[in-house]
């Protein structure tokens, strides 16, 4: 829900639309000193529809787009001609910029082009100011003007579009013409939404705004305005503070959950107790992710860890894997340990033959294969991992959108495919797996808990696959989630590197 566990943090994500100081700009409007800006601005545009185009000198706010707009929009509606006013107004922004400079000639070459072709001697189309506008000045303008042309190429917010719909108080008529790109279009959606880069767009709701019925545009201004007084600045900025700080409720939470002052209690746990039975996953919680699965190979730390834990005859050591039974044989096989391999299809006790958990099939492979090899082609950089009872979409590699995308549309459309199939599809770390219902880890680490009367029971590993293990063993287990996310652990390390600092002081507290 909008959290994502970023190394040893959590992190919301969420979106805060920024709000304006609604009653400053709706009060301003009936003040002396914007009444008399707009006494003065009415002896020169009184006779006019007045459309306002304020921006800033940028490539982004496509203040071009709009001029040809306007220019197509006079050569197609002659009868608009003398009767309506572009009010463009241009802050100054990295003067001595060339390439800005050069943008600012071409604003210029248009705007003569425009009074040019369609001018005439009691008439100007574009009112062109390039300079900064005083609050009041521009509190006036917004009241004045029967449309705002607010159409950037490429916008965060756009708070112009905001502080128009705030300042028509007079009627409350008025039309916004708004960029769909401009972040405020997804608030403000009674304003007319247009294509920014299509020119004849930009000129037909000129034509749709200027002769839309007053009736219409104050319904639209009221629901607009009523929108933005309830979400102003002031709400905006209460709501990111709230958010930030229930997000460090929340990772207090998690905090409260680490081993930490714990963990002297566990070592000395484990020191007293005469039957310990410790299982232990591999991927992410023994040694990091990596980007193909015969790259994860122990190395000689891990293995040194193991091999003192499982030569102590008080120790039971369980090593529980989604990884193949052959290659978990390869790298543990001579250690006198247990093995579980595809999450607890395979079971091998020590100095036992491999054995499995429950007569399975694996005869729905071959229907489910062509649909993750369409997948993999579908993705470069993806592959398929075949194991004896189970399928794995690895796509840690590809590029991270487009991965994220298209597991998604593959579990939907494998759950729907294998819903008459006595199978499992289950989203992990970068990896989509389909296997066979009703086997999972917890099944397989109840069998070594019912073996003996244990004193000590730890558990530890990184992902949705262990919850089931968590779930079933004893309360007084030391059942140890790595990473920071939810989990029915009792406790969580940040990272695999603190799982082997773990294991370390165990081998420690064992050989004294």
């Amino acid at each position: 829900m909008g959290t994502l566990v970023v190394e040893d943090r959590v992190v919301k994500i969420d979106t805060f639309p920024m709000g304006i100081d609604f009653k400053r700009f709706y009060n301003a409007s009936s003040s002396i000193e914007v009444q008399e800006e707009i006494v003065e601005l009415k002896k020169t545009l009184a006779d006019f529809k007045v459309i306002l185009s304020i921006d800033r000198l940028d490539y982004t706010k496509g203040i071009i787009n709009r001029l040809q707009g306007y220019e197509i929009f006079l050569k197609n509606n002659p009868q608009w001609h003398g009767k309506v006013i572009l009010v463009l107004v241009v802050v100054p922004s990295r003067i001595g910029v060339e390439h800005y400079q050069q943008m600012k000639r071409q604003i210029d070459e248009l705007i003569g082009k425009i009074n040019g072709r369609f001018g005439s001697v009691p008439w100007t189309p574009v009112l062109y100011q390039y300079r900064f506008l005083p609050f009041n000045p521009l509190v006036a303008l917004y009241s004045i003007s029967n449309v705002a042309l607010i159409t950037p190429l490429r916008d965060g917010m756009n708070l112009i579009a905001k502080e128009y719909i705030s300042s028509r108080t007079d009627n409350k008529t008025g039309v916004l013409i708004l960029s769909e790109i401009a972040g405020a279009s997804k608030e403000l959606r009674e304003a007319m939404i247009i294509n920014p880069n299509n020119r004849e767009e930009i000129a037909g709701a000129l034509k749709e705004a200027l002769e839309m019925s007053k009736q219409e545009q104050a319904r639209c201004i009221q629901a607009m305005q009523a929108r933005l007084k309830r979400y102003d600045v002031v709400k905006w900025a209460n709501e990111f503070i709230q958010s930030i700080l229930s997000i460090r409720e929340e990772q207090s939470r998690f905090e409260t959950k680490l081993l930490g002052g714990y963990k002297e209690k566990l070592v000395l746990d484990f020191k007293k107790a005469n039957h310990r039975l410790i299982f232990l996953d591999y991927d992410g919680t023994l040694v990091p992710f990596v980007g193909y699965p015969q790259m994860a190979k122990p190395g000689e730390n891990i293995l040194k860890i193991i091999k003192h834990l499982s030569e102590d005859e008080k120790n039971e050591i369980v090593l529980i894997s989604g990884r193949d039974r052959n290659t978990l044989l390869s790298w543990f096989g001579m250690f006198n340990v247990g093995l579980v391999a595809e999450h607890g299809v395979w079971l091998k006790g020590k100095n036992e033959d491999w054995r499995m958990i429950k007569p399975l099939m694996n005869d729905w492979k071959t229907q489910i294969l062509p649909i993750l090899e369409m997948y993999v082609d579908r993705l470069p950089g993806s592959f398929v991992e075949e194991k004896e009872f189970s399928i794995v979409w690895h796509y840690r590699m590809p590029d991270p959108e487009l991965g994220s995308i298209l597991a998604k549309e593959l579990i939907d459309y494998l759950v729907n495919f294998t819903a008459n199939i006595d199978v499992q599809v289950l989203q992990g770390s970068k990896v989509v797996e389909i296997r066979n219902a009703g086997v999972n880890k917890g099944v397989a680490g109840l069998h070594w808990v019912s073996k003996n009367d244990f004193d000590f029971i730890s558990a530890i590993g990184d992902d949705w696959t262990d919850e089931d293990f968590f779930k079933a063993l004893p309360e007084t287990a030391y059942s140890i989630r790595v990473g920071m996310s939810q989990s029915h652990a009792r406790f969580n390390l940040h990272n695999y590197i603190e799982v082997i600092e773990l294991l370390e002081q165990l081998v420690e507290k064992d050989g004294e």
